[in-house]
């Protein structure tokens, strides 16, 4: 973690942060919608995550993405059905981060949503509660560029409305985006499940 004695904001992650990771049930439970063989789960997570990173940055539909993961278009409705399970498997969130979160918004202090998500989950994660506690949420999907790309991180910072990066925090599950993070001038915490580290960083430096 890299920190100064106080911060003036904060960019939050998504997945890892507030939301927790899925399950073995919700990958088996999307890999059975897409009735990929279930003796190959690996496989099938492979497929999944090849072309994520374009699908992510709005460079793919979701047609063109779930085409590209099964191999062969999928109708209307099988679409329908993939784009449920997938988002059903990043909504559910960490209560323990929450509160932390809810603490440090109580207190003034500016939180901002930085996310790799594609535009379906983004508008989904929209509509939940504790998106209130966010002063604006970016998504790769509708920024068009996904961490750990520099430009980010710049448009998180001018987000927040604070002027030197070195005085905003950026926590993220994934070390390559806070070694990132840092380069472009960030306070960093890599998260990595304590939420009482986050409590210390957030509400004691505020």
């Amino acid at each position: 973690m890299t920190r100064a004695t106080s911060i003036d904001a904060v960019i939050l992650d998504y997945n890892g942060v507030i939301g927790l990771q899925p399950t073995r049930a919700h990958w088996l439970r999307l890999a059975r919608t897409a009735s990929w063989p279930e003796d190959d789960l690996t496989g099938f997570q492979r497929a999944f995550w090849n072309d994520r990173d374009l699908y992510d940055a709005g460079q793919l539909s979701d047609l063109a993405y779930w085409a590209r993961v099964l191999g062969a278009h999928p109708g209307p409705r099988l679409l329908r059905e993939l784009l449920a399970a997938d988002t059903n498997m990043w909504t559910e969130t960490d209560e323990s981060v929450l509160a932390v979160l809810r603490r440090a918004h109580a207190m003034g202090m500016p939180m901002v949503l930085l996310s790799n998500a594609p535009a379906h989950l983004s508008t989904v994660l929209d509509t939940h509660g504790w998106r209130r506690l966010m002063t604006q949420a970016l998504y790769s999907a509708r920024l068009e560029v996904c961490k750990p790309d520099p430009a980010a991180y710049q448009h998180a910072v001018r987000a927040t409305g604070v002027r030197d990066p070195r005085r905003v925090l950026f926590v993220d599950d994934r070390a390559d985006n806070c070694q990132a993070a840092a380069r472009s001038g960030l306070q960093t915490l890599h998260y990595t499940g304590s939420s009482d580290v986050l409590q210390e960083a957030l509400v004691l430096a505020a």
